[in-house]
């Protein structure tokens, strides 16, 4: 049986192979490859934290309330503001990175040795952005109590504004004691993160203030969280209180439900991860564009190779960003 050949062009030629399908290289190819792959990748983690968010829905935070702080803006209220800086300073060095590609078609080796500074500093500066928001997304602000059904009750004041459990807890002098199993039947082991406070020196404290109110994780039909009465709220602390939570980690989260954190970690130190390795790539790719490397290979290429990544980086912020921080 003969096989079939398929002729082209108007020489009649039969094409072999080649390295340039779509008149793109083979390099370029392989990076659209990845970043196809990457891109589901991130879609998947992405619909798993939106199908958990509708299924938590009441229990979900309010980015608006966990993420206030500024940098050296102790105690001033800037919900997002932070966050927006560090995507404009991400999506700034997507602007740096164009025109360094920019520059390598044109063969200007010092323009792209100052666009590719540029945007490795804007990485490094979202890099440490994100450790810092880390920090203090993990630390907490205010602490809250966990009922022994899981959920975050937080406390308030007469006038509706959070209050912070410091404000209240009444501190105990002595030892504290922790639970071991020679402690008798009503064993419990301490929480996984040590506390300023124990749950009963909250609840004395809470007790002992009459202005203090709790917030439940419900929400009423206007979609915000309820407030209980003053009864309402000291049955809620004495029978279901169990434990004092403060700040974000794998198992607990005073902010809402634990999903939160976890696909916080996650998706963000991914993403973080993605542009540690792009950091560290567009180092490299610098280093010889200042040795001159590209410009004895008549060509930049491998800047425009390292920048489809780049641009691939700040895209996946974009959402990122518009589901954790701002649905």
């Amino acid at each position: 049986m003969e096989a079939t050949v398929v002729k082209t062009g108007t020489e009649g030629k039969t094409w072999g192979g080649g390295n340039a399908p779509l008149r793109a290289s083979y390099g370029k190819m392989m990076m659209w490859f990845f970043i196809v792959s990457d891109a589901l990748t991130f879609s998947g983690f992405l619909a798993a934290y939106g199908f958990s968010r509708f299924k938590f829905v009441d229990a979900w935070p309010i980015p608006d309330e966990v993420f206030t702080h500024f940098p050296f803006l102790h105690g001033v209220e800037a919900p997002m503001y932070y966050v927006a800086f560090m995507t404009f300073i991400l999506i700034f060095s997507s602007v740096t990175m164009v025109l360094a590609v920019d520059a390598g078609h044109r063969m200007e080796r010092s323009k792209v040795t100052i666009y590719m500074f540029l945007t490795i500093i804007g990485g490094i500066i979202f890099l440490s952005s994100q450790a810092w928001e880390w920090a203090t997304f993990i630390r907490g602000d205010f602490g809250a109590v966990e009922t022994k059904g899981g959920q975050i009750i937080q406390f308030l004041d007469k006038e509706g504004e959070r209050v912070a459990l410091r404000e209240f807890a009444t501190p105990y002098n002595g030892p504290r004691v922790t639970h071991t199993d020679e402690n008798g039947i009503w064993y419990k082991s301490e929480p996984v993160t040590k506390t300023e406070f124990s749950f009963e020196e909250v609840k004395a404290g809470f007790l002992a203030n009459e202005n203090l109110l709790v917030r439940v994780q419900q929400k009423d039909e206007h979609g915000h969280h309820k407030i209980l009465s003053r009864e309402e709220s000291v049955a809620k602390v004495v029978n279901d209180g169990s434990l004092v939570v403060e700040g974000a980690n794998l198992t607990h989260n005073e902010y809402g439900h634990p999903l939160f954190a976890d696909f916080f970690f996650f998706i963000t130190g991914f993403h973080g991860f993605h542009v540690f390795t792009g950091v560290l790539i567009n180092f490299i790719i610098f280093f010889n564009v200042v040795l001159g490397t590209y410009e004895r290979r008549g060509h930049y290429e491998m800047v425009e190779k390292v920048g489809l990544y780049w641009h691939f980086v700040d895209l996946v912020w974009v959402f990122v960003f518009t589901f954790f921080y701002l649905v």
